[in-house]
């Protein structure tokens, strides 16, 4: 009896909630618990922490909204890789899925999982960060990494069985933590103590660096515009990865209409909470507190305020969760990108398959590899910073070939065309190269680590095409 063979195509199975809870998912992972704290060293006052949040979630619905034309134009696996391809060409789309490859995506990966097992260890000392299981020459690994890479494999194994595996931890995982952010803002309202919120208000829109020790350090007028680039890292950080939805459109029932609806409802949600967990912070905790909080924990500081000595326990139990949930989301997205790359002569040629279940299980073991040599090598956080400069390059080049699109395919089939257009897309694009270009002037080694990552490619392309698939597809001779 012969074996049957793997099916040739990705299977429909994910309805508007699904896909709304995975760019909810996707976007929420340790990020909102944490970066308060060097959001509000850089600006040095509650008012401009709330408006980095606030300027960061307009950008990021902005770029949602415009984002729907190009997925309802192209309701197929790889998203953003396809929109820059059929925008620009095979090249600039490579430039973008290689650098996902190498760093956006298995950094992310990496660092959610290592966060995962930080706020483990609030629960079981035993997998601290701060303990050396063994070094090799200067690398030293802690249980922490070890458990990472572990929480990595078993979702990269569940993911391979299909669809319906990770689409379960998602619903669940994701409606578990937005219920539970919606819980502790809820208690943190009514624990809010007048004399705090009224003390970070008074002077709320004092634009300084405010250093943990409590000193306070005046900008120019000019130098206070890359403070706030500088500040806005971290929270573009948090709220990235709310495009994961598009690399799975494959897999999505009735795409044309419930990617771009998902983005819109993902994107807005993950916003508003954002924005109150952090009005919350401000009236539970002082400045210098914020500012200050043990290893940016600024999540556990406030909650500790808000429940006692049970905050701690609840919140390492809250972003284990967040973490684990966020994790199962981008592993599940991000090998959707490398399997159409692969279908096009531009990745490994077995990435280009699909397993019995109807997944792309080479893509995600390699891509589980990599993820699990940045949890090794620590340096994923760093990597980060100075992804974000690339990262929110490549969305203004995607939103910029809407303009390219609307002029080279103008009687394309448009079943969802970008809201506001050609107003907010084009505010996007302003906002958008502003933020990279104070980061150039301001804080440069947020810039050109990531510019290599991305050249890193171009050899990398040529080798391909010369050396690769050989396949025809999508334009690609």
């Amino acid at each position: 009896m012969k074996e049957a063979l793997p099916p040739a195509e990705m299977k429909r199975e994910l309805g508007l909630l699904d896909a709304t809870l995975l760019v909810a998912g996707s976007m929420i992972g340790s990020g909102i618990f944490i970066v308060a704290a060097d959001i509000t060293r850089n600006v040095g006052s509650v008012g401009w922490l709330i408006a980095v949040w606030l300027i960061t979630g307009l950008m990021t619905l902005i770029a949602a909204v415009s984002y729907g034309e190009l997925s309802a134009m192209f309701p197929k696996a790889g998203g953003q890789y396809v929109y820059l391809k059929e925008a620009y060409n095979p090249f600039v789309g490579f430039l973008y899925g290689w650098s996902f490859f190498a760093v956006i995506q298995t950094g992310t990966i990496a660092a959610v999982g290592v966060a995962f097992s930080k706020f483990t260890a609030y629960l079981i000392p035993q997998v601290s960060e701060d303990i050396v299981l063994f070094s090799v020459g200067t690398l030293k690994i802690s249980p922490a990494q070890i458990l990472s890479i572990v929480i990595v494999i078993l979702l990269t194994y569940i993911n391979t069985k299909g669809v319906k595996g990770g689409k379960l931890i998602q619903t669940s995982f994701t409606l578990t933590k937005l219920l539970s952010l919606f819980g502790l803002i809820i208690f943190g309202f009514i624990a809010m103590k007048p004399e705090i919120w009224t003390a970070n208000w008074t002077n709320a829109w004092s634009l300084q660096h405010l250093s943990k020790d409590g000193s306070i350090q005046s900008y120019t007028t000019v130098a206070a515009l890359g403070a706030i680039a500088a500040a806005m890292v971290g929270s573009i950080f948090s709220s990235d990865a709310w495009n994961n939805v598009t690399f799975i459109a494959g897999e999505i029932k009735n795409p044309k209409r419930n990617i771009g609806l998902s983005l819109f409802l993902g994107t807005l949600t993950v916003t508003v909470i954002y924005v109150l967990a952090n009005v919350v912070y401000t009236g539970v905790l002082s400045l210098h507190d914020i500012a200050s909080a043990d290893k940016d924990r600024v999540a556990v500081a406030a909650s500790s305020v808000i429940f006692g000595n049970l905050g701690t326990i609840l919140i390492a139990l809250l972003i284990m969760v967040s973490t684990f949930g966020c994790n199962n989301g981008l592993i599940l997205a991000g090998a959707r990108v490398y399997y159409t790359m692969a279908q096009d002569g531009l990745f490994f040629k077995k990435t280009a398959s699909l397993n019995k279940h109807a997944v792309p299980e080479f893509g995600l073991w390699i891509q589980c590899l990599v993820a699990a040599i940045l949890c090794l090598s620590g340096k994923y956080g760093d990597l980060l910073d100075m992804i974000s400069f690339v990262v929110v390059l490549f969305y203004v080049l995607t939103i910029v070939g809407i303009f390219i699109l609307r002029a080279k395919q103008p009687n394309a089939e448009r079943p969802y065309k970008a809201f506001g257009y050609p107003f907010l897309p084009a505010v996007y694009i302003l906002m958008g190269l502003s933020f990279c270009t104070l980061l150039i002037i301001y804080k440069p080694e947020y810039t050109w680590p990531g510019l290599i990552i991305v050249l890193t490619g171009v050899p990398v392309y040529f080798m391909w095409r010369k050396f690769g698939n050989n396949n025809q597809v999508s334009g690609i001779k």
